[in-house]
Parts: structure tokens; C-alpha cells; sequence
């Protein structure tokens, strides 16, 4: 009998109690800074990193190919036959590539690795749907399948206080970072087919910008049952509110709040709020 292992990497913002809930193995990422690094969600929190802003912006690294291989060592003692990775979209790391390497090296295990082409709970329900599927068939085909048509119908978008980090970072993909934030105008970021950033709309302030993604929302998903995850870097009472007007514009059958994890919020600094949403 088949035993298939579901995987993720720390920027999926999965909390550690639903990883143990859904049982899926979490490839940390990694934080660095000059004296020191961490490894994300393990050793460092949000908080510390927005704490620690103005003093240093630190780096982020990917895990390290070690890791990888511990990793899936570890799964194949445990007796696993297949193993299903879906990891940060290659347009914004290089995550996906390099476990994709390790994993074409490795004998002993079948191993499915996935270009979430998204981030944060995007990719973090690719990993929850993978285990429901895997808890019906314990079919590779159906959760391949399931990860597939989730990853396709998925809608992402969030808003930052400042560009400043994701420019800073290398990130801001095909976001316009002009002069246009220094007369308050707010881009309402999504993610393209290639697992890129670009501006979906914008807006003056940073009000009408959170009221333009609910706007958007509404027009996507008004009637309509779907998914639904909120996503906060140190902005909970803004994003919470949002949450409330989103889950009255059709049926949500499942939703989730969620923290930006310590990686990510190194390149968006604090007051990031994210929606992810599909119908289902």
C-alpha cells in the first residue's frame, strides 16, 4: 500500500497546529542576518523581524539542499513511498528549482515536486487540499489532480503599506514602484501566470485600497461558495474586518486567518493584508 507524504515550504503561512492536523511536513526557508541566521517559523517570529526593521533589513535564503535530503531520509525510514512537495512560485524564489534538482538525484522515493506559481496560504491550500484528497483515495493521480485544479482557479491579492521592502528585496516584479507612492497611491498587488507580482489596480490610500480588494472580491465571488483565507503582517484589526465583509458576499465554506510568515515579511515589512479565495 502506497504512503504518501504532502510537503510544503514556511512561506505556505500554514500555523504548525494545522500542519499537525493535516500531517504535512513543513522545508524551512531561511532568515539571515549579519551575526546570525534562522530558520523561518522555527526560530523567528514576525514580530521580531518587524521589530528589528529599522536597525537591519535582514535577508532571506533558501533552505539549504542538506535539508532536503534530511528531509526525504527521514520520510523513507518512515516507511513513505511517494512524496508530493509544493513549494513558493519559482518567480519569486529559487526554492522550487533547487528541491527540484535534489529530488531528480534521489533514489528511493517518487517524488512530485510543484511550482505553486503563488505564496502564503495560495500555496498553502494547494498543501490542504493534497491531504484531504490523500485522506478520501490515497490516490498520487487524484491529488496531483486536485492540486492541479485548486492551483488554477485560485485568486490572490494583498496591499502594502510601502513598497520600500519589496524593492529593497528584489521582489517588486512588475509592480510600479514610482513616484506615484509619494502621492499616496496604493497598488492592489496580485500574482500572474508566471508566479509574479504585478498591480491588479490602484488606488489613493491606504483605506480605499483595502476597500478596492473587497470591491474586487465582491465582483469575483458575490452568490458564490469559495475558500476563503485572510492573511495579516502585523495589521490584525484592519485585516479581521475585511475578513468580516468578504464572508458576507457569498458562502464560505472554509476560511482561515493567517500570519505572514517571517520570510515573507522581510520583503513586505509590517501591514501587509492578503486575500486568497476559489470557488469550490
Amino acid at each position: 500500500m502506497k504512503k504518501i507524504a504532502i510537503v510544503t515550504d514556511s512561506t505556505s503561512d500554514l500555523s504548525i497546529e494545522q500542519m499537525e492536523e493535516y500531517n504535512i511536513e513543513m522545508l524551512p526557508l531561511r532568515v539571515i542576518y549579519r551575526e546570525k541566521e534562522y530558520r523561518d517559523r522555527l526560530d523567528i517570529t514576525p514580530q521580531q523581524i518587524y521589530d528589528n526593521l529599522e536597525k537591519e533589513v535582514p535577508k532571506s535564503s533558501l533552505p539549504l539542499p542538506g535539508d532536503v535530503i534530511r528531509l526525504l531520509d527521514r520520510l523513507k525510514e518512515e516507511g513513505y513511498t511517494d512524496v508530493v512537495i509544493s513549494l513558493i512560485s519559482s518567480g519569486l524564489s529559487g526554492t522550487y528549482n533547487m528541491v527540484r534538482q535534489v529530488a531528480e538525484s534521489y533514489s528511493g522515493l517518487n517524488i512530485e515536486v510543484v511550482d505553486s506559481k503563488s505564496l502564503s496560504f495560495g500555496l498553502g491550500f494547494l498543501s490542504i487540499e493534497a491531504a484531504k484528497e490523500r485522506a478520501r483515495s490515497n490516490d498520487l493521480e487524484k491529488i496531483m489532480e486536485k492540486i492541479r485544479k485548486t492551483k488554477e482557479s485560485q485568486y490572490l491579492t494583498f496591499v502594502v503599506k510601502t513598497l520600500e521592502y519589496l524593492k529593497l528585496g528584489g521582489r517588486i516584479g512588475l509592480v510600479e514602484g514610482t513616484m506615484g507612492e509619494m502621492l499616496g497611491i496604493k497598488p492592489i498587488i496580485g500574482i500572474n501566470d508566471n508566479g509574479v507580482y504585478y498591480t491588479i489596480s490602484k488606488v489613493r490610500g491606504r483605506k480605499r485600497s483595502i476597500n478596492k480588494m473587497f470591491e474586487l472580491m465582491k465582483a469575483k465571488y458575490a452568490g458564490k461558495s469559495f475558500n476563503l483565507a485572510v492573511i495579516s503582517a502585523d495589521a490584525d484589526e484592519e485585516a479581521l474586518k475585511l475578513m468580516d465583509k468578504i464572508r458576507e458576499i457569498g458562502k464560505v465554506e472554509e476560511s482561515f486567518f493567517a500570519q505572514l510568515g517571517p520570510v515573507m515579511g522581510v520583503y513586505t515589512g509590517p501591514g501587509l493584508i492578503g486575500i486568497v479565495a476559489y470557488e469550490v
